[in-house]
């Protein structure tokens, strides 16, 4: 019973029991014996005989050799274990210096500094001229150097006196002390004397396009006396630069330039000692970047433009884009204002087409001389036309009459291409203004204009106060002492007063104020005056007339163009023709379109400003002292008058599309001065009608008179 038990417990896993014996029983039949030292202070791995199995190892052992083409054991690779010895402390830790400036710890320098050498007699003109001229483009980085030591020194100049008179020795002094306490600094260098007027903003251009570490030695190259150094010195009256690694060459060798060279003159010194130790000329122009650059471009040389540094030529999207070529001979041109086909070549046009044949020319021979000169030019073919983001761009046909060394002529053709490029262009930061600002709008309103207040009121109601618009009105009633009498009996604004009460009930929020002024001479200065003295600095006047015409697109634009402190805004209003000269006959339309047989953009009338308060107070107080008690005077003058002549801000003058005036019959005021009297005139005569139209009216008139 126990045994058929047993057995029955044991014949599930009597297989596992086999498996595991047979394999122990294999594993040591296949294995070699070995004997194993137990002296032994490290494991060996013993190698079984040629054609026999590889020998076996000890199971906590580690196989570390190989076995070569011959059978051989390799030497087993034996590793070292090297301690790590932490340093003794000799003191406490060194701290780590960080430069306060980014620029200064990545080696960032500024690129341009100035140095102007001056005289005793000089430094207290040229030198403070020069200074004044220079100095707020440099943002300081201007010294002066003179070999004088002068005890009252210009203020706001920096001055670096030597002590030395001697010329040579005051250029030596000068370049030493660059080289001790601008050269860590500065990438390049410009030497000038005080009787040389520079252009700072092409110098730094000039200098912005140039490698900080080029060697370039560059002015107006001069002979040396004698003529027996090789090369040119720059001459330091106009001026010459040099870049700071030239100045790192010449710092070993400047002592014994000093004692080696013998010279009169400072930039003939200066130029020996830059040829003998830097072996470096003065050069005139240095080769644009963009050339050198094109070279390894995908296209090579076809990828720059030319020519170099100009914007690239107009590429039109459409046939409405295509830019036209005019033609022109050296007498006529093919292209007129008028709409002729032809008319003669003059003035200005004249001028242009002769320049760019004598260029032309100039351009040729300095290509082909000496081996051909090109001389009798004559223009065969001539096409010139505007690109707006180039220039103007001109194509000639020339022919010219060749002469070679040896003295032979033939006449020739060539076909040249050249450009006059637009001046450089520069962004002008401006102040931040908004929209959102509220404007005055002022109207001063003598007793002859009520009438035509009344429609301006219902401009303005449909125009501004329905539109919810940040305006403010305010007119400014001018009584005459007889009128101011009547007032509380006859009112000649009466019918005025009563519409602004009718608006301001439909409108409760907008408020229409008015002044009344009681004055025998009501010229605008002294109404503006009064205005002036009972409104904040900072508030935004726009001055018109009853005849203006406002709408939300002009007020966006007075707020945009009148910037205080900088500019003020004085708009071109388009003009109405009288409706019966350009509508004989017709009715004329409520709105008029802006074409010329309805009006014109009146360039003599200044009756429209948007200004600042602060402005218009500036501009009172800097006019002459006996100019504001001079009523004569002060009456003859107007608005534009004051803020071109006393405000020292620029003056906006530009047409305004937005800006519509009513014809209206005017009388000029004979108190104004022959200018703005004569200004007026011109104004009221234009706008009677187009050129054409007064002359269909003559033409009608005299046909009728006739007959």
């Amino acid at each position: 019973m126990r045994i058929s038990m047993l057995m029955s417990l044991i014949r599930p896993t009597a297989p596992i029991i086999l498996g595991i014996s047979l394999g122990f029983s294999l594993s040591l039949l296949s294995g070699t014996w070995v004997d194993e030292s137990c002296d032994s202070d490290s494991d060996e791995m013993l190698i079984a005989q040629p054609g026999s199995l590889k020998g076996a190892r000890k199971p906590s052992s580690v196989f570390s050799g190989t076995t070569s083409n011959n059978g051989n054991l390799e030497k087993d690779f034996e590793p070292k274990i090297v301690p790590y010895n932490k340093p003794a402390q000799q003191g406490p830790p060194k701290k780590v210096f960080r430069a306060m400036y980014a620029s200064t710890e990545l080696g960032i320098r500024e690129r341009l500094f100035i140095s102007v050498f001056t005289s005793k007699t000089t430094l207290n003109t040229l030198a403070v001229a020069i200074n004044r001229t220079l100095n707020h483009h440099l943002d300081g980085r201007l010294n002066f150097f003179t070999g004088t030591r002068n005890r009252k020194l210009p203020h706001g100049m920096i001055v670096v006196s030597h002590g030395d008179e001697r010329p040579v020795l005051n250029m030596f002094h000068s370049v030493q002390y660059h080289l001790e306490h601008h050269i860590a600094e500065y990438d390049w260098f410009y030497f000038v004397q005080d009787d040389t007027y520079t252009q700072p903003d092409r110098l730094k251009t000039l200098v912005s396009h140039l490698s900080m570490d080029l060697k370039l030695y560059m002015g107006h190259p001069g002979e040396f006396s004698g003529g027996k150094t090789q090369g040119r010195y720059c001459q330091s009256g106009p001026g010459f630069l040099l870049s700071r690694a030239v100045l790192l060459k010449l710092q070993p060798f400047l002592e014994q330039c000093r004692t080696d060279i013998v010279s009169v003159r400072p930039d003939e010194w200066l130029g020996r000692c830059i040829i003998d130790y830097a072996g470096i000329s003065c050069v005139k122009e240095y080769e644009s970047e963009i050339k050198n650059v094109s070279e390894v471009a995908v296209d090579g040389n076809k990828s720059d433009l030319w020519p170099i540094g100009i914007t690239p030529p107009f590429e039109p999207k459409s046939r409405f884009e295509v830019l036209r070529w005019d033609y022109f001979t050296e007498k006529h041109l093919f292209s007129c204002v008028d709409g002729a086909p032809r008319c003669q070549l003059n003035g200005a046009d004249r001028d242009d087409v002769a320049d760019v044949i004598g260029v032309a020319v100039a351009e040729l021979n300095k290509k082909y001389t000496p081996v051909v000169q090109l001389s009798a030019p004559q223009l065969v073919n001539g096409y010139r036309r505007f690109d707006h983001t180039r220039g103007m761009e001109y194509t000639l046909d020339l022919q010219f009459q060749a002469t070679t060394e040896s003295g032979h002529q033939k006449p020739i053709a060539r076909r040249v291409h050249l450009v006059r490029p637009l001046s450089q262009v520069e962004i002008i930061p401006m102040p931040y203004v908004t929209e959102a600002t509220r404007v005055h709008i002022l109207l001063p309103l003598a007793s002859f204009e009520s009438h035509v207040a009344l429609h301006f009121l219902d401009h303005c109601s449909s125009n501004l106060l329905e539109m919810g618009e940040n305006a403010v009105l305010n007119f400014l009633f001018t009584y005459e002492p007889a009128e101011a009498q009547k007032v509380s009996k006859n009112d000649v604004f009466s019918e005025v007063k009563m519409k602004v009460a009718t608006l301001e009930r439909r409108y409760p929020s907008i408020k229409v104020s008015w002044i009344s002024i009681k004055t025998e001479s009501p010229g605008v200065l002294r109404i503006l005056d009064i205005v002036s003295r009972k409104h904040p600095v900072d508030t935004l006047f726009l001055l018109v007339t009853p005849d203006t015409v406002i709408n939300s697109e002009f007020l966006n634009r007075c707020r945009m163009n009148a910037i205080s402190g900088r500019q003020a805004f004085f708009p071109i209003h388009f003009q109405d023709f009288d409706p019966r000269v350009a509508y004989p006959e017709q009715t004329p339309p409520a709105s008029p379109d802006l074409v010329r047989e309805a009006g014109h953009f009146d360039h003599y009338t200044f009756v429209e400003a948007c200004f600042y308060n602060s402005d218009y107070m500036t501009s009172r107080t800097r006019m002459p002292g006996d100019l504001p008690e001079n009523e004569e005077l002060l009456e003859s003058l107007d608005l534009y008058d004051v803020f071109v002549q006393y405000s020292g801000l620029h003056v906006f003058r530009a047409v305004e599309p937005a800006l519509h005036q009513a014809y209206r019959n005017r009388t000029c005021d004979p108190r104004l001065n022959e200018v703005a009297f004569h200004r007026c005139l011109r104004s009221t005569l234009e706008g009677q009608g187009s050129r054409s139209q007064l002359a269909m009216l003559l033409f009608e008139q005299e046909q009728g008179n006739s007959t």
